[in-house]
């Protein structure tokens, strides 16, 4: 049984609760599925990388799903059988992602494959897990967006604005559904030591490598939002300034933007 409070969640327990991180084959989503299973959840973890996933749910005691959490389908199987293995999903961690590296310019493939899976995986997620949830009063809803999706990511547009998009349902879920127990984070590091960000070449190296965390880290911040019940969880909370800054003076903030990337042009990373 999950452990609830008169409100809802208990703010400072995930014993016995039904977990589902997906992209949780490495990087961010494993460590977040090893918090959770270290603080007593049942973790599903789900990645396409059928081998990786079932290494992480193997190392810590978890249910191995793997398959694709973006499409309709594959959503659908992979919500129906996390519910015959842990019972209800309490908490739904939907922190698989792409980051495609270009412009406008990326290929038509680039921008659609993070459309699903950045954003589309999220809404058609919520839309399966809603009814259960509103029916009991409570389900909470765990998205890594990124700092990206608070600021941008230069050199990558597909990224930036898919990531925006991420928050952007984020917030519409918070507001619209909190005042029926529906409990929504959004989840947003900057650089994290993961393959992702080794992917990035150049510019990740100039922009985000300095100051990245490890996963873990990303992970220990997560739970700790969500036993607070914050919307916003920033792993490095310098990003609240820089978003602050970006709100009250957007042309000063774009034109410090614009000169990273003419640094960023003149060192050749772009």
């Amino acid at each position: 049984m999950s452990a609830f409070d008169g409100q809802g969640f208990d703010k400072q327990d995930f014993t016995g609760q039904g977990v589902v991180v997906t992209g949780a084959g490495r990087g961010i989503g494993a460590a977040l599925a090893t918090a959770f299973a270290a603080a007593g959840a049942h973790v599903v973890v789900n990645d396409l990388d059928a081998d990786a996933a079932g290494a992480v749910a193997a190392r810590i005691g978890g249910t191995a799903l793997p398959g694709d959490a973006a499409s309709a389908d594959g959503l659908a199987e992979l919500i129906g059988r996390a519910r015959e293995a842990v019972g209800e999903i309490d908490v739904w961690c939907a922190n698989a992602g792409v980051a495609p590296i270009g412009g406008a310019d990326a290929p038509a493939a680039a921008w659609a494959g993070a459309w699903e899976v950045n954003v589309l995986a999220h809404v058609r997620a919520a839309d399966l897990l809603l009814p259960r949830w509103l029916e009991r009063g409570r389900g909470r809803f765990l998205a890594t967006v990124s700092a990206a999706g608070l600021l941008s990511m230069l050199g990558s547009a597909p990224y930036a604005v898919t990531k925006h998009g991420a928050l952007a349902f984020a917030e519409w879920l918070s507001a619209t559904y909190r005042h029926r127990g529906i409990h929504v984070h959004a989840l947003c590091p900057q650089g994290v030591r993961t393959d992702m960000l080794a992917g990035t070449g150049a510019v990740g190296e100039a922009l985000l490598a300095p100051t990245a965390i490890a996963p873990e880290d990303v992970a220990e911040a997560a739970l700790a939002g969500l036993r607070e019940d914050r919307f916003l969880i920033l792993p490095h909370p310098e990003v609240a300034e820089y978003y602050r800054a970006r709100a009250t003076d957007p042309d000063r903030w774009l034109g410090s933007m614009n000169r990273l990337q003419q640094g960023l042009e003149k060192g050749g990373a772009l």
